[in-house]
């Protein structure tokens, strides 16, 4: 199991709102903290991984479970 620093629930949310809850935490994070990020939109992994390459984080695992989508991930 990954350790985390902050988690994140965006269960319901639909996009942009999953990818800016995400932003928000970054934010307040340290660099190399893990945040994990609980989203039930089925596009968040598209929004994500764009974001986590352009932005230089690390999209550590994402986690398929029926109509969830867990996504860890580490700032730069």
């Amino acid at each position: 199991m990954i350790e985390c620093s902050v988690e994140v629930d965006a269960s319901g949310l639909m996009c942009p709102l999953p990818l800016l809850r995400l932003k928000k935490a970054l934010n307040n994070m340290a660099s190399g903290e893990i945040v994990k990020v609980i989203a039930t939109d089925p596009a968040a992994h598209l929004d994500f991984g764009v974001y986590v390459d352009q932005a230089g984080h690390v999209l550590i695992e994402v986690v398929r479970h029926d109509n969830s989508q867990i996504f860890y991930v580490r700032k730069k």
